[in-house]
């Protein structure tokens, strides 16, 4: 910004005769306030401009969760299931509605199996001794009492009653807007619909629906909006797929310990795993307590104990040496960022929380840093990219009476019927 004088003259930039002021002008009332201070100011308005801004999308997301769930639910299915149906496209030279059907069916089959083993291990007709099980029990709970922890079967029953609430809760939330206008039945019908739906338009048209979306915001931010969405759709698909490696190896480990033990319902306890550790560092130890409490209800406090040695051994490994390796460089988020990320998604959004805060959290890293290195400056705007250049009708009216009437003149016949 410059300055004139009353003969015309310019002086310059006012804020080139404040060079170490990078807030405002440092005269007047200003010059009282300390540059930090007037910095520290000008990072709070706009953080509390962005919050106020996120309360009514978090609020609109909070009424339309029966919605947004499938949808991102579709959207964790559509980023692992993807480069299956690319590979089948391009390399094996699949139709696309084929390598669609193929892609599908082969999620079914995951599923299906999954629902076999349980339902077959269930369907076993084993039985506990419950006389059995409460003598555990009471012995149990007579070790803790005697031990330096002192904990009292008061205490265990009110943890319990507690853990138990916090369940019921969650579950309740996820299906409240369903349960208001049906039964849990149709809520989950109509989750399964959506989201497999939108699974299939995700496969098919994720592309053109992301240009789409694209194509909302200004011209000259085009660029970077689209790259900074691939960037963070590539991180949500690492990390989808290599979380898969990871539950298998927490599945296989603490299933096969389960077995070696014979703990009742080993295979439903390795499944029970696998999907609870989505859920990272948090969901593998819920889901070992549950394989510690069936071996000692079913085979006495030795086994649950060798039960929990198995557990704590395979939250190690998952610790220690899957995280860093494989998921730190999957998704690059610190530990203590991936477990306030979880605890902070549990709070405010429960158990779908704590599902999608791991992925939303590297994804938003992602477009923040390709955002922030200014890599998008010079490319095109890619809803324009690939598309001829639409030719303007003026001139196309004006070639095409141009050629008319050149074919007029050099044709005789013309020139005898005017005669």
């Amino acid at each position: 910004m410059t300055t004139s004088t009353p003969d015309g003259a310019r002086t310059g930039s006012t804020r080139a005769s404040h060079p170490d002021d990078g807030i405002g002008p440092s005269t007047g009332e200003a010059a009282l306030v300390p540059r930090g201070m007037r910095i520290a100011g000008a990072y709070s308005w706009r953080f509390v401009a962005i919050v106020l801004a996120l309360v009514p999308i978090g609020w609109l997301i909070a009424q339309a969760k029966i919605i947004v769930i499938p949808v991102l639910v579709a959207a964790l299915l559509a980023s692992l299931l993807s480069p299956l149906m690319k590979w089948l496209m391009h390399r094996a030279r699949f139709p696309k509605w084929a390598a669609l059907v193929v892609t599908l069916l082969v999620l079914f089959t995951a599923v299906s199996v999954l629902i076999y083993l349980v339902i077959t291990q269930f369907a076993s007709g084993l039985r506990f001794d419950v006389d059995a099980i409460q003598t555990q029990y009471q012995d149990f709970l007579a070790l803790l009492e005697n031990s330096w922890l002192h904990v009292t079967q008061e205490q265990i029953t009110q943890a319990t009653s507690q853990a138990i609430s916090w369940f019921q809760s969650n579950v309740t939330n996820l299906l409240s807007s369903a349960v208001s206008a049906g039964s849990t039945a149709v809520a989950i019908a109509t989750g399964a619909l959506v989201t497999l739906f939108t699974l299939i338009f995700y496969l098919l048209d994720g592309r053109v629906i992301w240009l789409f979306i694209v194509t909302l915001f200004p011209r000259a931010a085009r660029a970077a909006v689209d790259g900074a969405g691939l960037r963070g759709w590539e991180s949500i698909g690492h990390y989808v797929r290599v979380q898969i490696v990871v539950a298998l190896i927490n599945a296989v480990g603490i299933g096969i310990g389960a077995a070696v033990l014979q703990v009742p319902f080993a295979i439903p306890i390795a499944i029970i795993v696998f999907l609870a550790s989505f859920v990272p560092f948090v969901g593998a130890f819920a889901s070992g307590t549950l394989a510690v409490v069936i071996a000692l209800g079913a085979n006495g406090l030795v086994n649950a104990l060798i039960m929990l040695v198995i557990v704590v051994g395979v939250m190690q490994l998952e610790s220690h040496v899957l995280q860093p390796l494989i998921m730190g460089n999957a998704v690059k988020v610190h530990p203590l960022g991936v477990l306030l990320a979880v605890s902070a998604g549990s709070i405010f959004g429960g158990i779908a929380g704590a599902v999608f805060a791991v992925p939303l959290v590297a994804s938003a890293k992602v477009v923040v840093q390709y955002i922030a290195s200014g890599e998008w400056h010079g490319l095109p705007d890619p809803t324009k990219v690939g598309r001829p250049p639409e030719p303007k009708p003026n001139r196309i009216v004006a070639r095409v009476r141009e050629t008319r009437g050149t074919d007029r003149k050099a044709d005789p016949r013309h020139d005898e019927h005017d005669s």
